[in-house]
């Protein structure tokens, strides 16, 4: 059978048709199926905010969850700024919650032991709950024994703080603390701002400015536990510290003013150890603190951000990272966890030791010893602190 140049021609006019359609079609159904994918992440790193609930004096208080496009999710409240749940995946790709926290508003109003929370104006101890300024003598609350400590009786721990920014993966709070208030000179205006990365870092930006001349020391106050089980101790951790020195205490934690070596010492955790390893020494420090609760003098002070810690969890694998531009860190063991505070989810209570801190900051009483850093903040001048908590898995 013969076919002739016309029909061949039509046959391919026909077949570029079908071809061309089919093209188009292909087309249609991937852009279909990237828009769905991306409606399902913006679905998943959109703002989140939820109503937690309304203070004794009548303030309203709010939640907001910051979350990135690896999993990770980050709970925070206005009041106090506090971290609420930090959920990290462990070496199976399995998220838990590894910060200790409540499950309500009234819970976090009563007495605790900062979970979560900002601190200021001034985080740590103050001895005698006194300090001079410009030969003028400034009186604090005795919150701690004889010793001032956080900030106060109402520090910043306890305040409704502003919301003056959030997006799916950042929060910018502001509070303005009055001149006097809580015995601080000057009204300091305070920004911070969370932010949860791509590579699982939570940044923690500090800024403030002040109107006359004043002390401040901000730091953040989350206690973990890599292990996402709290009926677990951290005793298991193994907790490393980028520091030489670290800073005696007398009998009620103020530092002495001396910086001493931390080899020969349970406190040399230059290379990583187990909290466990030391802790129940008959050491006089060690005694003091009732375990680890202690300022650490970080290396490479002028560095800007730098390795100051880091924490590890063998059987889960998670690993938490600490990068800061402080001078110190206070790494606290939990020993006045006592059994008697709830769990959130209603799953048993808190125990001895089943949480630590790393609190990034200037070192404590710095207001009453001239060889330590400065903590002076002046009018014209700005105070700038960044942390990083950044969580990852071997």
């Amino acid at each position: 059978m013969r076919i002739s140049t016309n029909n061949l021609f039509g046959f391919g006019i026909v077949f570029l048709s079908l071809f061309f359609i089919q093209c188009k079609n292909s087309d249609k159904e991937a852009e279909t199926k990237e828009n769905e994918m991306n409606t399902e992440k913006s679905q998943k790193t959109e703002m989140q905010k939820e109503d937690y609930g309304t203070t004794s004096d009548g303030e309203k208080v709010a939640k907001y969850t910051l979350t990135n496009e690896n999993g990770m999710e980050v709970k925070i409240i206005t009041y106090g700024g506090r971290i609420t749940s930090l959920k990290a995946p462990n070496k199976n790709d399995e998220f838990e919650n590894v910060v200790l926290g409540f499950d309500s508003l009234e819970q976090y109003m009563k007495d605790n032991p900062f979970f979560g929370a900002l601190i200021g104006r001034f985080g740590n101890r103050i001895a005698n709950g006194k300090f001079t300024l410009d030969g003028e003598e400034y009186t604090l609350a005795q919150n701690d024994g004889q010793n001032h400590l956080h900030g106060g009786e109402k520090g910043f721990d306890k305040v409704v703080w502003t919301v003056d920014d959030a997006s799916a993966n950042s929060l910018s709070l502001s509070y303005i603390s009055e001149d006097m208030e809580e015995g601080y000179p000057g009204t300091l205006e305070t920004t911070v701002v969370y932010t949860l990365t791509e590579d699982n870092a939570l940044e923690v930006d500090y800024n403030a400015t002040t109107d006359k001349k004043t002390v401040l020391n901000l730091t953040q106050h989350a206690y973990f536990n890599l292990s996402g089980d709290f009926s677990e101790t951290i005793l298991d951790h193994k907790i490393e510290i980028n520091a030489d020195e670290f800073l005696p205490v007398n009998e009620t934690l103020i530092p002495t003013g001396e910086l001493k070596d931390v080899a020969g010492t349970p406190f040399d955790f230059r290379e990583a150890k187990t909290v466990e390893q030391h802790i129940e020494e008959k050491d006089e420090q060690l005694q003091r603190g009732q375990g680890y609760d202690h300022c650490w003098v970080l290396n490479e002070q002028d560095s800007g951000m730098r390795f100051a810690a880091s924490a590890y969890h063998e059987e889960s694998g998670r690993i938490l990272e600490v990068h800061t531009n402080e001078p110190g860190i206070q790494f606290y063991s939990g020993n006045f966890l006592d059994g008697t505070l709830p769990q959130a989810d209603g799953e048993g209570n808190y125990g001895h030791r089943s949480g630590f801190c790393l609190e990034t900051q200037h070192y404590p009483d710095s207001p009453n010893q001239e060889g330590f850093p400065s903590v002076v903040l002046e009018p014209g001048e700005t105070y700038s602190s960044k942390t990083s908590f950044k969580f990852s898995v071997k």
